[in-house]
Order: C-alpha cells, then structure tokens, then sequence
C-alpha cells in the first residue's frame, strides 16, 4: 500500500513547501544539470499563483509534506510547437505534469506523483531538461514516451514526453457517471433500472480485457447505452447516441473521434438493430447489454409488459410475454450475439429450451408476474 496521499497545496503549505524546490534544485546541480531551474524559479509567486489556480498538490506522509507537483489539465501553449518528432496524440485532452519536487529522504514521490495523475486523465505530457538524466531516467522508466522537442517562455528547448494510459478508469470521469448519468435510470421502468446499467458496465469491462480498447470509452458507453429512454423505447438508441454527442462534460476526457466512435456504439447496441455493430465497442456493449441469465431475462420481460401495457389482464401479459420472448430470444428470433467471450451463447440456449417447454414458461411468468404484483 502506498504510504503517502495527495491534496491540495495551500497557502499556508508555502514555508514547508519552498526548501524542497532548493533540495531538488541541488540535486540537479550535483548530476550536471545547471540550466534548469534557473534564477530562482520556481519562485513564490509562482507557486502561489498555481495554488490559486487549484493546480498544486502536495504529497505527504503522516501528514507531512514530502513532495509536490503542478498538474494542469488543458491545452499547454509550450506544447503547441514540438521540432523532431511529434506527439502520440495531439487531438484529445490531456494533463501536464510541472514542477516536481521532494524533501530530503523521501523516495518513490515521482512514481505516487505520475499514478494519481494516470487516474485522472488518461493522456499525459512531461517535459524536462535535457541536462536532467535523473527525470529522464524516471520518465522513460515510468512509460513515457520520447516525442521530441519543444521550447518554454524563454526560448530554452526542453524533451518532451507523452503517454496514454487505455487501460485504467478515469476517477473524474467515473465520478461524474456515478453522480450524473447512473441515477437518471431510477426513473426508467423496472427492466431498465440503475441495476441494469451497472450490469452492463460490469460486462462490458470484463468483455474489454479480450479486445485492444480503451477502457474509458467502454466504460461510457454502457453508462449512457439506455440514456435515450427519456424518449422513449422505439427510438432510445437514438437518443442515447444524441445524448453523448451533446454532453460537453465528455469533452473533458475525450475528443472528435472517441465521442462519434462512443454514439455509435450507443446507438448501435440495440438487439432489434437491422445492421450489425459498426465497431468494437458496438459489439462490447452489445453483448454486455444481452446479459442471458434465463430468469432475469423472463422477469425483465414481466416487468416491462407491467409498466408499459397496465392495461392488460393477467393473461393478456401472458401472451405478449410469450410472443415477445419467441420473437427476441426465440430458435428464429431476431437476437443475435457477437463476441465468443461471454456465456451469452450457453446461456440463450437455456432460455431457448425454457421457450419451448411452454408449461415450464408458463409456471415461470406465473411466478414473476405474481412477484411484481406483491411489490
């Protein structure tokens, strides 16, 4: 377990703060680097303004400081012109890393640095010195990528660096699903319920680990696949994808071409669909969505012939359950499966012989119609 924590930096931290840029700066002069942090910088004022701007963080341990760092979110102006190379990704939005820095006797603060900053964004840029053997050391050990060179406000060249990380949950990102999207299925009917888009965000990351994706779009596209409910069911995988397309707060994670990659998905994980997923992620969160457990799929049929036909009978449900149950999911039915990796296959079969057993289909229903009654 890592023993230190990140916040914040503030005001107050200044005086505790400043001699660890002096400790650094040292080290740099003791290992050939004496161009870089030059004529006092990072200065106070520096890192007050970066406090302002809630950019600065802390590492501590047991409530000590051991360490800091700037981390901005947004395009750098320095970055905007790179000579020798080019960057991995130039299009979607990523995080600097600035001014890093430890106290004396503290070890493995660039490592707990450059994970907190992985799990927020998963593009990220880092440039330094090429004096600077040390942070090149740790960059290129850490995963970073060489990308060429590009100049500060003052002129002076610096190597720059990048990776993307496609394998690990944005916490900003997944905050904002957790706390915005997912409870927006509270108000849809009973089949279609916050449990079900979890489910669904649960397969579809376990599906992903078979297939080169990044796992922030899959884990996006299963959150927001029901969305368009709002609409209504006939046009809801519409909407869902208008839904991503027009949510700016996406934006903050991904570009152009991963939003129209991720409405498509959206709007193409529908069963009924008459063409099959455009991408992989179509067919991920097609396969998720199925979700084949044979007496969860007979009681999410229930249930939805309850909220949307109240005005049927008993038996009335009975047959538009048993229809609908052919049609979807039956030996001619329009479902169809699309990854290998999931048990969807076995588990249709079950369903399938359940369909054709009618008097076992029938005791079924019987007892998920009367659940949903005594609820």
């Amino acid at each position: 377990m890592n023993k230190y924590t990140i916040r914040h930096t503030t005001e107050s931290d200044l005086a505790e703060l400043m001699p660890l840029f002096d400790h650094s700066r040292a080290i740099m002069r003791n290992n050939g680097n004496a161009n870089q942090w030059v004529a006092g910088y990072p200065s106070t004022e520096v890192i007050t303004n970066d406090i302002h701007k809630k950019v600065s963080y802390v590492i501590c341990e047991d409530g000590a400081i051991a360490g800091t760092f700037a981390f901005i979110i947004g395009r750098d102006p320095t970055y905007e012109y790179i000579e020798s190379g080019s960057w991995l990704n130039d299009s979607r939005p990523y995080g600097t890393i600035h001014r890093i820095a430890c106290a004396e006797g503290h070890h493995g603060i660039f490592e707990t640095c450059i994970d907190w900053c992985r799990g927020q964004i998963p593009s990220l840029r880092i440039d330094t010195h090429a004096d600077n053997r040390i942070m090149l050391h740790l960059i290129t050990k850490h995963g970073f990528q060489h990308c060429g060179t590009i100049y500060i406000a003052d002129g002076t060249p610096r190597q720059a660096f990048q990776i993307i990380d496609t394998q690990r949950l944005c916490a900003p990102l997944t905050s904002f699903i957790e706390q915005n999207i997912l409870p927006q299925y509270d108000l849809f009917d009973n089949a279609h319920k916050q449990g079900h888009a979890r489910t669904v965000i649960a397969n579809s990351i376990e599906l992903a680990q078979h297939y080169d994706v990044e796992i922030n779009m899959v884990y996006t596209i299963a959150a927001y696949h029901d969305m368009g409910l709002t609409a209504g069911r006939e046009r809801h995988h519409i909407v869902s994808a208008e839904i991503v397309k027009n949510d700016r707060n996406l934006r903050r994670w991904f570009d152009d071409e991963q939003i129209e990659t991720m409405a498509q998905a959206v709007e193409d994980h529908r069963a009924s669909a008459d063409h099959a997923p455009r991408t992989i992620y179509g067919k991920i969160v097609a396969e998720a969505d199925r979700d084949i457990e044979p007496l969860k799929i007979i009681m999410r049929t229930v249930q939805y012939g309850r909220n949307h036909y109240p005005e049927l009978g008993h038996e009335e449900q009975w047959q538009r359950a048993k229809e609908h149950l052919n049609e979807k999911y039956g030996r001619n039915g329009y479902l169809k499966l699309w990854l290998p990796e999931s048990n969807n296959a076995e588990q249709l079969e079950n369903l399938r012989n359940i369909i054709d057993d009618e008097e076992s289909l029938r005791e079924i229903f019987e007892k998920c119609y009367f659940f949903d009654t005594e609820k």
